[in-house]
C-alpha cells in the first residue's frame, strides 16, 4: 500500500471501528497513514498497514493524553495535527484541555461546556422541545427520588443513563447500554444495579417505541468552523448488534433521504453554533409517523463509514474545513450504497420486512456494499485471522442474542 507524506498528521484517539473507519477514510481521500492511540492492542486499527497504533491504558488519562499528545505534536513540528476523538471519553479530553496543546494541533470541536451540556440526555430532550423534534416520552430519574414515583408508562419500557461518558466509569455486573424492563419491579432493580455501582447522575426512563431494529435511523452531520451545517446524511438502519455491551450498535445500514426530519436538525445544529460531526439516534414511531430522538453523539459514531461509503467522505470534511480552510457547499447527495459489519447472510436472515430485505440482496448482489474493516491490501495474516474470527462470530452472537 502507497502511503503519502502530507502537510498534516491525522490522529485518531480510541481503539475501535470507529478508529479505522476515520483512517480509512483519511486514506482512501489523501493517501495518509493514520497514527492511532488506544488502550490495548487490539481492534482493527492494530495492525493495520494504514495505521501506526500505540497502546497505552493511560491515553485517556488528563496526564498523559496531554503528555502524550504534546510530545506527537513537538515531534512533528513541521506539520499540523488533526487531533480527533473516536470515544466520547476521548473527545471530551480533547476539547476540555485543547489550550494545554501544542499551536500546531487542531481540534475540531465545540467548547466543552456545550458539549458536556449534551451529554446529559435530558438537556438534549431540551433543545428537542425548542426546535420542534420529537422524541420518547421520557422520565428524568434521580437517586434521590427513591422508587416511589409514578411510571404511566406501558412496559416494557427503556431505561438506560442519562450521562453515558461517567456511567461507564462504574462497571458492575449485567452492566448493558440499554436495558429493557419488562415490570416495574425490574424497573427499580436496574435502577439499584446503576445507582449501586457508584453513579450518581440522571438515569431516562421512556415509553419504547415499539418495531424492531428496522425502525431505527442514524442521522451524521458536519457543521464547520463557523457554525454552518455543511453535510448531512441520513442511514436507514436495518439491523443492530444485540450482545449486551453492543446493543444498539448499528450492524447493516443504507443510506435514505428524508428532507423535513434533516432540514429541523440542521436548524437547531446552526441555531446553537454548533461545530465539528454529531450523530443522533432516531426511531420511526409507527404509531403516529414521527420520528423520535434519542440522543446527540458529540462526534462521529462508530458506523461513520456509511457516510464515507456513500460518497460523503468524513476526512475529506475536517481536513478541507481545518487544515485547508476552505469554504464548502452544503451536500446531502448520495451514492445507494450498503455498509455492514456482519457476513451478508446474517443480515439477509435477521432483516425481515420485505422491502427492506429486497433493497438489502440488491445492494449485495450488486456488490454495492463495504464492511469497513476490510480494505483491499490492508490483509496482514494476524490482523485479517482476527478480523475474519470476529467476523464469523456474528453468527453465534445473533443466534444467541437475538430476540
Amino acid at each position: 500500500m502507497k502511503i503519502e507524506e502530507r502537510d498534516f498528521i491525522p490522529v485518531l484517539l480510541g481503539g475501535d471501528i470507529n478508529t479505522y473507519s476515520v483512517a480509512r477514510a483519511f486514506y482512501e481521500k489523501y493517501g495518509v497513514r493514520s497514527y492511532v492511540f488506544g488502550k490495548f492492542p487490539t481492534g482493527p486499527s492494530y495492525g493495520s498497514r494504514i495505521t501506526v497504533y500505540e497502546a497505552d491504558t493511560r491515553i485517556d488519562t488528563k496526564d498523559y493524553f496531554i503528555k502524550r499528545i504534546s510530545d506527537f505534536a513537538k515531534e512533528h513540528g513541521d506539520r499540523k495535527i488533526l487531533l480527533i476523538g473516536c470515544g466520547d471519553s476521548y473527545v471530551a479530553l480533547a476539547a476540555k484541555y485543547r489550550k494545554e496543546l501544542p499551536e500546531n494541533v487542531t481540534v475540531p470541536y465545540i467548547d466543552f461546556e456545550l458539549m458536556d451540556s449534551l451529554q446529559h440526555k435530558e438537556t438534549f430532550y431540551g433543545l428537542c422541545r425548542e426546535y420542534g423534534l420529537d422524541y420518547p416520552e421520557t422520565i428524568v430519574h434521580r437517586k434521590e427520588m427513591g422508587m416511589d414515583f409514578p411510571c404511566n408508562f406501558r412496559y416494557p419500557v427503556i431505561v438506560k443513563p442519562s450521562n453515558s461518558i461517567m456511567y461507564w466509569e462504574y462497571p458492575f455486573g449485567g452492566q448493558e447500554k440499554v436495558y429493557k424492563a419488562e415490570s416495574r419491579e425490574e424497573m427499580e432493580r436496574i435502577l439499584g444495579d446503576i445507582y449501586g455501582s457508584g453513579y450518581d447522575d440522571a438515569v431516562i426512563i421512556q415509553d419504547m417505541i415499539p418495531g424492531n431494529d428496522e425502525y431505527m435511523r442514524v442521522l451524521t452531520s458536519y457543521s464547520d468552523r463557523n457554525g454552518k451545517v455543511k453535510m448531512m446524511c441520513l442511514g436507514h438502519v436495518l439491523l443492530e448488534e444485540h450482545t449486551p455491551h453492543g446493543s444498539g450498535n448499528h450492524a447493516v445500514i443504507i443510506p435514505e433521504y428524508d428532507r423535513e426530519l434533516m432540514e429541523k436538525t440542521r436548524n437547531m445544529l446552526e441555531s446553537i453554533n454548533y461545530k465539528g460531526f454529531s450523530n443522533f439516534d432516531i426511531k420511526f414511531d409507527s404509531r403516529d409517523g414521527s420520528y423520535r430522538f434519542f440522543e446527540i453523539n458529540t462526534r462521529q459514531g462508530r458506523s461513520n463509514y456509511y457516510v464515507t461509503n456513500a460518497g460523503l467522505n468524513v476526512a475529506e470534511l475536517l481536513t478541507e474545513d481545518y487544515i485547508y480552510e476552505k469554504d464548502m457547499e452544503y451536500n446531502d447527495r448520495f451514492e445507494e450504497r450498503l455498509w455492514l459489519t456482519v457476513p451478508g447472510s446474517v443480515a439477509r436472515k435477521y432483516v425481515k420486512i420485505p422491502e427492506n430485505a429486497e433493497k438489502l440482496n440488491k445492494l449485495l448482489s450488486e456488490k454495492r456494499y463495504a464492511n469497513p474493516v476490510f480494505k483491499k491490501g490492508d490483509s496482514g495474516l494476524l490482523r485479517w485471522l482476527r478480523m475474519v474470527k470476529n467476523h464469523l462470530k456474528q453468527h453465534s452472537n445473533y443466534k444467541k442474542y437475538y430476540r
